[in-house]
């Protein structure tokens, strides 16, 4: 499938032809990464990857859109021309899609020309910020679950039918067990689930005949939504009804529950279906729910066996963007060198990390213990003593020895090389065991909810003194 390379900030495009016009076009290397964790949270959940590279394969320009972009009078005829041939052929090294990961690391990093490397950005930021984001929403609304059934309902909240599409990959990913979203099921192969409408209950003489015709036809998936009229008196006594005679089938039901308080309702309800012998029915619930919610009705031993929820899962709800970032790291000289670059803020925070780098994580025999952030050509190697310095802060520094951890493992891989994807895709489902596996490998301190502990990231001792040096000389050459 065509992928427009249209899908670009235009500045991208203007800069490329001036690139291009001053025949000046080094190989360079730019990074992605983000500055805060959302949500407040102690992590990631890094996602969208591999719906990059699937992109990047196909990304191109049609005759139509180079008949577009020479309408608008701006771009030369050889520049158009040199974009009509255009196809990614860049490397890119990436954390495996479903990892958890953390502030200030490279997540991903591209090796290729300027130009190539500056078409990209919007393509890259857009996909992997916006899943990274639902990802982590959904991992944390699972575990507020404590791993509960969660059913992502989220198609008529979404930003669009891309938006929707792509928060239903990323929600499974990050912990969800269905979509309602059916072309995501086709697309990316989730498990689809639903149970019915209000206008279902309503359209029917009455509100026992309703129930009774959606088990005859659903009799393995009967879930039926009690809150149209009086969710403790006819609903719930309708929906007994109903349980029992599909019991007498050997068969079971379900109650969904929709609006009112889900800490009071769902307990009134459990005991009534008890009280009936229909004790192996089961309670959903939906409504505006968030993970704070979720958090509060498992705590409280509230009897819920599933969770719907739309709007606070696919929009990202209290925060609308993951703040990821793709910038310059290092560039080829004329004479092939490859020397770091370094963008230096007023703030200490937005000044970025110089050259072309590698993460590792270590570990010990249970958990990983920090991150450490080197230069690509540092050799890291076990039983050896390693100086982790703070990214921020002049003279804050820990150290690990040799018989402080068990492993270390480089977490950037090569994901695409010359614009071919190195290895098969994963399937879903095995990505959403990654960031399960990702998951038991943090001490649960990095996972609660407020106010979570932090997990170390740190800067090498050779990387630390090349920044340090960069900054300095760099003000130097341009102070006035």
């Amino acid at each position: 499938m065509h992928i427009s390379a249209l899908t670009t900030d235009f500045y991208e495009l203007t800069m490329m032809q001036g690139y291009f016009e001053n025949h000046h076009n080094p190989m360079v290397v730019f990074d992605m990464f983000y500055r805060n964790n959302p949500f407040d949270g102690g992590y990631a959940v890094f996602t969208g990857i591999n719906d990059l590279l699937a992109k990047l394969e196909e990304f191109s320009f049609e005759d139509d859109d180079i008949a577009y972009l020479a309408s608008l009078g701006i771009f030369s005829k050889e520049f158009l021309d040199y974009l009509k041939g255009y196809h990614f052929s860049g490397d890119i090294y990436a954390f495996p899609e479903g990892s958890i990961v953390f502030p200030g690391e490279t997540l991903v990093r591209v090796h290729t020309t300027l130009i190539e490397a500056q078409l990209i950005e919007g393509i890259l930021l857009n996909t992997v910020n916006f899943q990274t984001l639902i990802a982590t929403k959904a991992c944390r609304m699972a575990l507020a679950s404590r791993h509960g059934l969660i059913m992502e309902f989220g198609l008529r909240r979404a930003q669009g039918q891309d938006g929707a599409l792509s928060a239903s990959r990323a929600a499974f990913i990050g912990g969800c067990r269905v979509t309602s979203n059916t072309l995501a099921g086709k697309l990316y192969g989730i498990p689809v689930s639903g149970t019915m409408a209000h206008s279902w209950v309503m359209s029917f003489p009455s509100e026992l005949d309703s129930f009774r015709r959606f088990a005859e036809l659903y009799p393995e998936n009967a879930i039926l939504l009690i809150d149209t009229y009086d969710t403790l008196h006819s609903g719930i006594d309708n929906a007994i009804t109903v349980g029992l005679e599909q019991k007498a089938k050997g068969l079971k039901i379900g109650v969904r529950i929709d609006s009112g308080d889900l800490s009071y309702l769902p307990r009134v309800i459990r005991k009534k279906l008890d009280d009936a012998g229909l004790q192996d029915a089961t309670i959903c619930v939906s409504n505006d729910l968030t993970e704070e919610i979720l958090n509060q009705l498992v705590t409280d031993k509230v009897p819920i066996d599933s969770w719907g929820i739309g709007t606070h899962l696919v929009t990202g709800g209290t925060q609308s963007s993951l703040n990821g970032v793709y910038k310059l790291s290092a560039k080829a000289e004329d004479d092939g060198t490859v020397v770091p670059t370094m963008k230096i803020s007023n703030s200490f925070e937005k000044t970025t990390n110089p050259g072309i780098k590698q993460v590792y994580r270590f570990f010990d025999q249970n958990n990983a213990l920090a991150d450490l952030i080197t230069l690509d050509d540092e050799e890291i190697l076990p039983d050896q003593k390693y100086t982790f310095f703070h990214p921020f802060a002049e003279g804050d520094f820990f150290q690990m020895k040799a018989n402080d951890y068990t492993a270390i493992v480089p977490m950037l891989v090569c994901q695409m090389k010359n614009g071919k994807r190195c290895e098969k895709e994963p399937t879903i489902q095995e990505l959403q065991k990654r960031v399960s596996d990702n998951l038991e490998t943090l001490h649960p301190s990095y996972l609660r909810m407020i106010n979570p502990h932090i997990y170390k990231v740190s800067l090498s001792a050779k990387l630390k003194k090349l920044k340090m040096q960069l900054m300095l000389e760099t003000r130097e050459k341009h102070q006035v």
